[in-house]
Protein backbone atom coordinates (compact mmCIF):
# COMPACT_ATOMS: atom_id res chain seq x y z
CA UNK A 1 0.00 0.00 0.00
CA UNK A 2 2.61 2.40 0.91
CA UNK A 3 4.65 1.53 -2.46
CA UNK A 4 1.36 2.25 -4.29
CA UNK A 5 1.22 5.90 -2.44
CA UNK A 6 4.63 6.56 -3.22
CA UNK A 7 6.18 4.34 -5.88
CA UNK A 8 6.48 7.57 -8.16
CA UNK A 9 8.81 9.76 -5.35
CA UNK A 10 12.67 9.15 -5.92
CA UNK A 11 13.41 9.86 -2.42
CA UNK A 12 11.14 8.35 1.00
CA UNK A 13 12.58 8.86 4.55
CA UNK A 14 10.71 6.87 7.25
CA UNK A 15 9.84 8.62 10.36
CA UNK A 16 8.41 8.14 13.87
CA UNK A 17 6.38 10.94 15.26
CA UNK A 18 6.97 11.83 18.69
CA UNK A 19 5.08 12.59 21.54
CA UNK A 20 6.44 16.11 21.35
CA UNK A 21 5.40 16.50 17.94
CA UNK A 22 1.87 16.71 19.46
CA UNK A 23 -0.30 19.92 20.75
CA UNK A 24 -2.98 21.17 23.04
CA UNK A 25 -5.32 19.56 20.55
CA UNK A 26 -3.93 16.10 21.03
CA UNK A 27 -2.56 16.12 17.99
CA UNK A 28 0.70 16.99 15.90
CA UNK A 29 1.01 20.52 15.54
CA UNK A 30 0.40 22.08 11.73
CA UNK A 31 3.96 23.45 11.30
CA UNK A 32 5.47 19.74 12.60
CA UNK A 33 4.29 18.93 9.12
CA UNK A 34 6.28 21.33 7.73
CA UNK A 35 9.65 19.92 9.42
CA UNK A 36 8.77 15.98 8.40
CA UNK A 37 8.46 17.54 4.63
CA UNK A 38 11.99 19.25 5.26
CA UNK A 39 13.32 15.73 6.24
CA UNK A 40 12.75 14.28 3.02
CA UNK A 41 13.51 17.70 0.83
CA UNK A 42 16.93 17.38 2.75
CA UNK A 43 17.53 14.07 1.93
CA UNK A 44 16.73 14.54 -2.04
CA UNK A 45 19.23 17.93 -1.75
CA UNK A 46 21.78 15.81 -0.34
CA UNK A 47 21.12 12.70 -3.04
CA UNK A 48 21.62 15.55 -5.96
CA UNK A 49 24.79 17.16 -4.19
CA UNK A 50 23.33 20.94 -3.34
CA UNK A 51 24.18 21.08 0.20
CA UNK A 52 27.72 19.78 -0.97
CA UNK A 53 28.01 22.78 -3.64
CA UNK A 54 26.42 24.84 -1.31
CA UNK A 55 29.32 24.37 1.29
CA UNK A 56 31.81 24.07 -1.24
CA UNK A 57 31.00 27.12 -3.47
CA UNK A 58 28.31 28.97 -1.28
CA UNK A 59 25.75 28.28 -4.31
CA UNK A 60 22.80 26.12 -2.95
CA UNK A 61 18.85 26.02 -2.51
CA UNK A 62 16.89 28.58 -0.75
CA UNK A 63 12.84 28.32 -0.06
CA UNK A 64 10.82 30.96 -1.63
CA UNK A 65 7.47 29.17 -0.61
CA UNK A 66 5.94 26.40 1.01
CA UNK A 67 2.21 25.16 1.42
CA UNK A 68 0.47 22.10 3.05
CA UNK A 69 -2.80 20.04 3.16
CA UNK A 70 -4.17 18.06 5.58
CA UNK A 71 -5.77 15.07 5.29
CA UNK A 72 -5.90 12.99 7.96
CA UNK A 73 -4.44 14.52 11.99
CA UNK A 74 -1.81 12.63 13.05
CA UNK A 75 -1.43 11.48 16.44
CA UNK A 76 1.60 9.25 18.69
CA UNK A 77 2.60 6.85 18.44
CA UNK A 78 2.60 6.47 14.54
CA UNK A 79 5.53 5.94 11.99
CA UNK A 80 5.87 8.26 8.65
CA UNK A 81 7.01 7.53 4.89
CA UNK A 82 7.17 11.01 3.58
CA UNK A 83 8.18 11.13 -0.22
CA UNK A 84 9.77 14.30 -2.31
CA UNK A 85 9.80 14.57 -6.06
CA UNK A 86 10.46 17.23 -8.07
CA UNK A 87 8.12 18.41 -10.66
CA UNK A 88 9.20 21.21 -12.11
CA UNK A 89 12.71 22.72 -12.75
CA UNK A 90 13.00 26.05 -14.29
CA UNK A 91 15.99 28.46 -15.06
CA UNK A 92 16.77 29.71 -11.12
CA UNK A 93 13.86 27.41 -9.31
CA UNK A 94 12.61 23.81 -8.43
CA UNK A 95 8.88 23.36 -7.36
CA UNK A 96 9.05 19.81 -4.93
CA UNK A 97 6.32 17.79 -3.69
CA UNK A 98 5.73 15.71 -0.75
CA UNK A 99 3.42 13.11 0.24
CA UNK A 100 3.20 12.09 3.91
CA UNK A 101 2.02 8.58 4.61
CA UNK A 102 0.87 7.41 7.86
CA UNK A 103 1.10 3.64 9.09
CA UNK A 104 -1.46 4.13 12.03
CA UNK A 105 -4.28 5.35 8.87
CA UNK A 106 -2.55 2.91 6.39
CA UNK A 107 -3.24 6.07 4.28
CA UNK A 108 -1.96 9.64 3.20
CA UNK A 109 -1.87 11.87 6.00
CA UNK A 110 -0.64 15.10 3.89
CA UNK A 111 0.65 16.74 0.68
CA UNK A 112 2.92 19.22 0.30
CA UNK A 113 4.78 21.67 -1.98
CA UNK A 114 7.63 23.58 -1.82
CA UNK A 115 9.44 26.01 -4.18
CA UNK A 116 13.38 26.33 -3.99
CA UNK A 117 15.05 28.74 -5.49
CA UNK A 118 18.92 28.26 -6.35
CA UNK A 119 20.89 30.80 -4.31
CA UNK A 120 24.43 32.18 -4.28
CA UNK A 121 25.00 32.73 -0.38
CA UNK A 122 28.16 34.92 -1.21
CA UNK A 123 26.64 37.25 -3.53
CA UNK A 124 22.79 37.53 -1.88
CA UNK A 125 21.44 36.90 -4.77
CA UNK A 126 19.46 34.29 -6.75
CA UNK A 127 21.41 32.32 -9.84
CA UNK A 128 20.78 29.95 -12.77
CA UNK A 129 20.04 26.37 -11.27
CA UNK A 130 23.79 24.85 -11.71
CA UNK A 131 24.20 22.09 -14.69
CA UNK A 132 25.93 19.45 -12.22
CA UNK A 133 22.64 20.19 -10.30
CA UNK A 134 19.85 20.04 -13.16
CA UNK A 135 21.35 16.94 -14.72
CA UNK A 136 21.41 15.30 -11.19
CA UNK A 137 17.72 15.74 -10.86
CA UNK A 138 16.76 14.36 -13.95
CA UNK A 139 18.58 11.37 -13.37
CA UNK A 140 17.14 10.44 -10.08
CA UNK A 141 13.61 11.76 -11.26
CA UNK A 142 14.02 9.24 -14.34
CA UNK A 143 15.15 6.04 -12.11
CA UNK A 144 11.91 7.43 -9.45
CA UNK A 145 10.51 3.96 -9.71
CA UNK A 146 13.52 2.65 -6.70
CA UNK A 147 13.00 4.74 -4.42
CA UNK A 148 15.79 5.01 -1.57
CA UNK A 149 14.61 5.08 1.92
CA UNK A 150 16.15 6.80 4.86
CA UNK A 151 14.68 6.07 8.54
CA UNK A 152 14.92 7.93 11.65
CA UNK A 153 13.30 6.12 14.37
CA UNK A 154 12.77 7.75 17.81
CA UNK A 155 14.37 6.45 20.71
CA UNK A 156 11.21 6.33 22.21
CA UNK A 157 9.58 4.62 19.93
CA UNK A 158 9.48 1.05 18.12
CA UNK A 159 9.22 0.79 14.46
Amino acid sequence: MFDALLQSYPVVVEWDVAWGDMDAYGHVNNVVYFRYFEQARIAYLERIGWLKLKEERGLGPIVASTSARYRKALVYPDHLWIGAKAVEVLSDRVRFVYRLVSRKHQALAAEGEVVVVSYDYHRGEKVPIPEAIRAAIAALEAGSTTAEHQSRASPSTEP
